[in-house]
This record gives structure tokens, sequence and C-alpha cells, in this order.
């Protein structure tokens, strides 16, 4: 490419925010262009670990035009499935996108209306710019642990297997999805693992016969919006469900903190500080995990409520309740060569990082701030953040709600259907 080129739209992440967003401007007739530092699903391709499957039902891979076939839709997609079925999709209408091409800053057009765009290929004029990087950005880290020298650290995007840790017991660092994934099958490898456990949620893999998103998304959960809430600011940062897709639907069992105990994990307090090899650990495990089983009953008892309320409870399983984690003392210290641990894992989350973006519309936690996807900056807009509109807004299946959010303002100046906020809620 040129030193410069000029496109009415540029939209920044390959993933499947940035080709829902793509499909519904092909569809507006808009002139566009997608980077992405990679390639298609580039995160899905390098940054997940080996046997991941993802949360959701295949039949939750919904986008723009394009819904999902195959054999089995209540089974759960590979990474390297997902991929194939992104790449696919954007070759449906053939996705005008440039691979390989880092954006390094974008900042208000010199003289000029507009932004520029400035990649490590050249720099792009644009009326408009979607940014679909997501919500992920470098792993979140507890505690300073700049100075550990007693075992390594990986950070979950960059755990692959359990033979590529060393030799030694695991320290797992968060109990959300990616959390508990890793230490069952470290320990179904046989290694010894440590559980940091800090705030969580536990639910069914399936409930009365049927998958937890049949329920969610029947109950009309998944379709709540930040406007419906409370505590915007809480509801975006709630911790990732505890579960797990697996390729088998006689294993897709539950996975929560009871199962991993009963594998061998031993559970521990959130990490709280370092001295010297000692990890120092805080002393809320048991209320943390009291907390989550309360929540889990209160969802249960509203799923069945919508059961008899709907007629369905005839036709389900008995209504059960899974029995409380109810976990060992847990130490305030945990001395890594002593315990020879080798490894510690970081599952704690990610922070945001938009860095690269020279505009004022970024809170104090990084995160973008936004309205249905619409910045203070004209013309700035956001597809794929936690929580951005709805609740579903973090699975692949709600790209679609936010990407349509997105490209009806970007091309009418107003959003769709619900009436528009008078305030920003904060973010």
């Amino acid at each position: 490419m040129t030193t410069h080129q000029t496109v009415d739209t540029v939209v920044v992440g390959a993933g499947h925010a940035g080709l829902a967003v793509s499909r519904l401007l092909t569809d507006a007739g808009r002139d566009h262009v997608v980077l992405d530092r990679g390639r298609i699903a580039e995160r899905w391709r390098t940054e997940r670990w080996d046997s991941l499957r993802l949360l959701t039902p295949t039949w939750m891979t919904r986008l723009p035009g394009w819904y999902p076939g195959g054999r089995d839709p209540e089974g759960f997609l590979s990474a390297a499935e997902l991929t194939t079925y992104l790449e696919r999709y954007a070759a449906s209408f053939d996705a005008p996108i440039h691979a390989g091409t880092n954006v390094r800053r974008v900042a208000p057009a010199r003289g000029g209306v507009g932004y520029d765009v400035r990649t490590d290929t050249g720099t792009w004029r644009t009326r408009h710019v979607v940014v679909a990087t997501g919500p992920h950005g470098p792993n979140r880290v507890p505690v300073p642990l700049a100075d550990l020298r007693a075992a390594e650290l990986v950070p979950s995007s960059r755990y692959r297997n359990p033979g590529q840790l060393a030799d030694g017991g695991v320290l797992v660092v968060g109990a959300s999805a990616s959390g508990v994934q890793i230490a069952d099958e470290l320990a179904r490898a046989g290694r010894e693992v440590t559980l940091a456990v800090g705030r969580h949620t536990r639910v069914p893999r399936r409930y009365r016969g049927l998958d937890l998103f049949w329920w969610l998304e029947s109950t009309g959960r998944l379709g709540r919006t930040i406007d419906d809430v409370t505590e915007p600011l809480r509801a975006r940062h709630e911790p990732s469900l505890q579960l797990v897709g697996r390729a088998e639907r006689s294993d897709a069992s539950d996975l929560d903190l009871s199962t991993l105990s009963q594998r061998g994990v031993r559970l521990v307090g959130r990490l709280q500080g370092l001295d010297g090899d000692r990890v120092a650990l805080d002393d809320g495990l048991r209320a943390r995990t009291v907390e989550a089983d309360r929540a889990l009953c209160r969802l249960l008892g509203s799923l069945d409520e919508y059961a008899a309320r709907t007629g369905l409870a005839r036709e389900l399983l008995a209504p059960t309740r899974p029995r409380p984690v109810d976990p060992a003392p847990a130490p305030g210290w945990l001395d890594l060569r002593a315990e020879r641990i080798g490894t510690i894992v970081l599952a704690a989350g990610h922070r945001p990082d938009h860095s690269w973006l020279a505009l004022p519309v970024t809170g104090p936690d990084g995160a973008i701030r936004q309205y249905r996807g619409v910045t203070s900056a004209p013309g700035i807009y956001v597809v794929g953040q936690r929580f951005q509109h709805r609740r579903d807004s973090s699975f692949i299946d709600g790209a679609r709600h936010d990407a349509r959010d997105v490209v009806t303002h970007l091309v009418t100046g107003a959003l769709p259907a619900a009436a528009v906020a008078s305030e920003e809620p904060a973010a």
C-alpha cells in the first residue's frame, strides 16, 4: 500500500466482532477495510491452549447473515474449528481484510476531518474507526511478581498443555473459566495442582436435561442490557462462568471447585503478595465459595420458576441442587520451593490496552467508555467489550447485536430500536 490511503471506515480487528461489523458495512454498501496484526481469529490461533473448546454450544455462533449448520448444534467447537468457521464467514462476503497490519496509532487527522490510522505499512485517512480488538490485553497480575525466582510465570495466553510446563507442582491463579479448565487438565495429567480462588461464578453445564445457555437465552438473561442493572461497573467485571465444553456430549459435566477438589486440586485463597519464595494468600476462600453457592441456588430457583410458569416442568428432569463447596482450611502462605511448585499459571483475566488510541475515550480501567458502541469522539466506535450493552456481548453470539447498533449509528446517526439513553453509563 502507498503511504496514505483514504477509506470511509477502518475496522480494527478481524475476529468475530470485526467480521460481524464488516458484513453489515458490506450490506450497507459502505467502503471499508478490516486491519489485523495477524490473520483472521489470530488470538484463537496463537493464544489458546490445545484442548480448548468454546464454552457456548455451536448454535450460539450466530453472526449477521450466517447461522451455524453442522450435525451437532449442541456440541462445542474447538479453536481450530472456530477459526475455519470464521474464515468461511469472511469468504462468504469477500471481507476486505488486510492481514499482518499492525495498528500503531489512531489520532485526529492533521488539518482535516476524520482520523489518521497509522500502521506499520502506511496510514489510512478515514471518517470512522470501529475498534473490534475485544476486551483482552495483557494478563492481569494480582500482585507484583516481577521479583519471583522460585517458579516460572506462564500467562494463560501462553499455556498450551501440561507437557509444556516445568517439572513440579503448578499454582493456577484464578478460578473463572480459564483457571478451572487449566487446573482440571493439569490434574487429569497427574500434576500436583493448587488453585488460588478469587471471586467466581458457579453454574451447571446442564440443568434438568438442557444446556445452561438454553436456559439463559430462553429466560431473557442473555438479552439483559446495561440499562437494566444497578451497578454497571460491577456487571462489566463479573467473572466468567465456571464451565467447560467437551468434545463428547456424555462428558459435558460440571466443572467447578467441588469437582476439582475431588480430583485432588488444593484450593487456597486469593494472592495477596510476595515475600521471597513465599506467596501470601488471603483468608476469603470460604466466604467466596459460600457466596458463589448461594448465587447458584438463586439462579436454579429462578429457572425452576420459569419452567413451572411456562409449563415446561412436566417435560424436564426433576430439579436438583449441587452439593455446596466445602474447602479444607487453607494456608496463609505458600512456600514455592518447599512445596516444589515450579510454575505459576496466570488465569486471573486481562486488562484492556488501548494505548494506541490517541483519543479521550478510555476510562481509568483502560476500557473504552461507550454507550451501545458509540463513544464521545465522533466517528469512533467499539464492538466486543464485556457487557457492552447486552449481557451476551462478550460471547460470539452477542457480537451481532452490538455490530448492528454500531453500523446503524454509523450509517444513520441514530441507534436502532430502543430509545437512546440521555447519559452514558459509567464504565
